[in-house]
């Protein structure tokens, strides 16, 4: 964030503005509104959307809301159409510094015209439920919103600047959190100021700087989660001794067979799709894990997985198989205590997945 407002085009934009609001919405938003307002002022009239649950420390009282996250609800319905009534109070003169990342689309949620939110929500969960990608998610949301697909920038005649941190196949900017601020005007400026990659770039150098080879994964994952799991794990049973492998993106889990009341999510299911492929004698040590700090409704970010996860799992009754089968696997990690729990983070560049070959 503070790269991009450094940047030329941006601070020349900036600069030649009359009023200069700020508009924040998304898992990050609350990390990327500190940084804006530190460049802009305190004062700059401001509307920042937060995940419910997610710390407004350092920002002005009166500019947050709070809204549902994964689902939207009637805050997502009064975020949203708050953010309309921002929009249409800045004029042509004047400039929107909006800030968007992943969590977006359930945090401002107004249906088009003869839809309610609860025929939203159903059409949105029948979809998901079959395991479609996040892409396919919200290309349907946009179909179904008056304020998604830029059509919420539309509803103003400022200058738009959109800053997006990308949790999307090919860090389209136009899809993350459904794009409502991205309306191709010639005046406006779009920039995707971190990604995935970016995060897998880092990872990256850091293993540099600890003595280990890092591999980039050089697609990325998808699918099924568990299958996604099993192909990552076979592929680092190649590396040499004191190899990483990294790699990120986002899969998908098909919820048709769930077992009512069961916990888990993607990268539980990742991670313990690899440890049926990671043999006990291979020193292969895995962590899958979402960047925002929470992988489905298991409240933990991912697990720990190695050789030893299957065998310790049946030793205590528990079979990884059925636990996949029936979409249950925080239990299983639980009672192993391999959980990997850090809260919300804050951020949102979909999943990443390390495989150290010791």
């Amino acid at each position: 964030m503070a790269r991009a407002l450094e940047s030329a085009t941006v601070k020349r934009a900036l600069a030649s503005s009359g009023r200069v609001g700020l508009f924040a919405a998304g898992k990050a938003a609350a990390g990327m509104a500190r940084v804006a307002l530190a460049h802009l002022g305190s004062r700059a009239p401001a509307l920042i959307v937060l995940p419910c649950g997610h710390s407004a420390r350092g920002l002005p009282r009166r500019a947050v809301a709070f809204a549902a996250h994964p689902e939207p609800n009637a805050a997502s319905l009064r975020a949203g159409r708050r953010a309309v009534r921002f929009f249409r109070s800045f004029g042509r003169e004047d400039t929107i510094l909006c800030l968007l990342s992943g969590g977006a689309s359930s945090l401002l949620a107004v249906p088009r015209e003869g839809l309610t939110l609860a025929q939203k929500r159903r059409r949105i969960r029948e979809l998901a439920r079959t395991g479609a990608p996040i892409d396919a998610l919200n290309r349907l949301r946009t179909k179904l919103s008056a304020i998604k697909g830029g059509r919420l920038g539309r509803s103003t005649a400022a200058r738009l600047i959109t800053l997006v941190l990308s949790d999307v196949p090919g860090d389209r900017a136009s899809l993350v959190g459904s794009g409502p601020t991205v309306r191709g005007r010639r005046r406006d400026l779009v920039r995707v100021v971190g990604s995935n990659r970016s995060g897998l770039e880092a990872a990256a150098r850091e293993a540099r700087r600890i003595g280990l080879k890092p591999v980039l994964a050089p697609r990325r994952i998808a699918g099924e989660a568990a299958r996604a799991g099993r192909r990552l794990a076979r592929r680092a049973a190649t590396l040499r001794p004191g190899s990483v492998l990294l790699a990120g993106g986002e899969t998908t889990v098909s919820l048709k067979d769930a077992t009512p009341g069961g916990r888990g999510g993607r990268c539980l299911e990742l991670a313990l799709g690899a440890a049926e492929e990671i043999h006990h004698d291979h020193p292969i040590t895995l962590l899958a894990a979402g960047s925002d700090g929470l992988d489905g409704n298991s409240g933990a970010a991912g697990a720990f997985a190695d050789g030893s996860t299957v065998p310790r799992a049946r030793a205590t009754g528990m079979e990884p198989a059925a636990a996949l089968a029936r979409h249950d696997t925080r239990r299983l990690f639980e009672a192993l205590e391999d959980l990997f729990e850090t809260e919300p983070t804050g951020t949102n560049v979909g999943d990443w997945v390390f495989l150290l070959r010791a």
